[in-house]
């Protein structure tokens, strides 16, 4: 384990984020320009694809942490059959949630579809299933799409730590998906049930959806249940479904029998969002 993840347990993870979060929505010409300058060049953000290529055009940092892209940026994978990548990134892990429920998250580590759903009986259907959890680093579009076509039917903010989920927590950190933060979307498809999970990072906490805004923060000590079937909430493949404030990670269940993982794909596979992430039989 990192000095940095180990460190990292003794924070004060939630008031860390409250600072992270004043510093990223100030409009201070000369904070906000500081920061979208440095990340700029650190993580070589190409901002060609961004709808606003200008980089003191966005009125604070977050703004441009979550710019969106111009047309035709990324487009879906043809193949009507093809489930598609939620994010650009990187995959941290992809495969078969085991018949318990146990999803891997890296040698040694693993954690449980209801311990990251916190709902025993809604991780039912997904054992057998699989699993893709992918990873936005601080130079990729941060928001976040559907894979397939769904209906929303429940959102759940379940409470946790916010733990960073770069490759050094993820290795060090037992649980680590199953423990942060995090807002469970649950959709039902033509296929059966599709859960996309948005998990809360240190200092990049904030997640936003399109159908009722910010979701996190507030932080909360209770799991939340948001009941949304009969509110015809359809979001289509491809469509954005929500945004990282900052960014995170995005985990996705599938049930079995849904698709079959597109080949090619393994830990650390650079992604892009659009792409094949599984195919329907």
């Amino acid at each position: 384990m990192s000095l940095l993840t180990t460190l990292s347990w003794a924070l004060p993870h939630r008031l860390l984020c409250s600072i992270a979060r004043s510093a990223a929505y100030s409009e201070n010409p000369w904070l906000k320009q500081r920061f979208i300058d440095t990340v700029v060049r650190r993580f070589d953000v190409d901002l060609a694809e961004a709808a606003q290529p200008d980089p003191s055009a966005y009125p604070s940092f977050n703004a441009f942490f979550t710019r969106a892209l111009k047309p035709g940026a990324r487009t879906p994978d043809p193949d009507p059959r093809a489930l598609l990548m939620p994010a650009d990134g990187r995959i941290s892990q992809l495969g078969a949630i085991e018949a318990d429920g146990r999803i891997f998250q890296a040698k040694g580590q693993s954690f449980t579809a209801s311990e990251l759903l916190g709902d025993a009986e809604a991780a039912r259907v997904f054992a057998g299933g699989s699993f893709a959890t992918v990873y936005l680093s601080p130079r990729d579009y941060h928001r976040v799409h559907m894979p397939w076509t769904g209906v929303l039917r429940e959102t759940v903010h379940v409470p946790g730590r916010l733990f960073s989920v770069g490759p050094a927590a993820v290795r060090g950190v037992p649980r680590l998906f199953a423990r942060n933060e995090r807002l469970v979307c649950h959709f039902d498809t033509d296929f059966g049930p599709m859960a996309s999970v948005m998990v809360g990072a240190l200092l990049v906490s904030g997640v936003e959806t399109v159908w009722s805004g910010e979701e996190i923060p507030a932080y909360g000590d209770d799991v939340t249940r948001k009941d949304w079937r009969g509110k015809g909430i359809v979001l289509e493949r491809f469509a954005e479904m929500a945004r990282f404030n900052y960014g995170s990670t995005v985990v996705v269940l599938l049930p079995p029998g849904a698709a079959t993982l597109a080949p090619g794909l393994a830990a650390e596979s650079p992604v892009r969002l659009g792409q094949a992430l599984a195919y329907r039989p």
